[in-house]
């Protein structure tokens, strides 16, 4: 059993990164939002981010615009896409928001980190 990793999670605006990130850490996970949407720099999430898990949220742009309006247009969520393809590439667990609550991310996530060899040093 190893120590608990760094997550690191990723994904466009609106999709859940940081409500899930605070889920986690409420639950004894060492979880980090990486606004790497925002960056130009493709390998952000493991330079910066450090992460040695890295969960990619996603999101449709009619969705994002009912989560939280936005000024922008879809052509934006698709530059946040490119900005976010290495991350997408090398991501251990990838999932679409749109149809999910917050409690069902946080359940994927757990699952995969219950069967997996990345859980708390106390086994839980």
């Amino acid at each position: 059993m190893t120590a608990s990793p760094l997550i690191g999670i990723v994904g466009p605006c609106c999709s859940g990164k940081s409500a899930l990130a605070c889920a986690l850490r409420e639950r004894g996970y060492s979880a980090r939002d990486i606004a790497q949407e925002h960056s130009f720099a493709p390998r952000m999430w493991q330079v910066i981010g450090q992460a040695e898990v890295l969960i990619f949220l996603d999101i449709s742009y009619s969705i994002a615009q009912q989560r939280r309006w936005m000024n922008w247009g879809p052509e934006d969520l698709a530059e946040e896409r490119r900005r976010l393809r290495h991350a997408r590439e090398h991501c251990d667990l990838y999932l679409n928001t749109d149809d999910l609550t917050q409690e069902q991310v946080l359940e994927h996530v757990l699952a995969l980190l219950a069967n997996s060899r990345w859980q708390l040093a106390d086994g839980s």
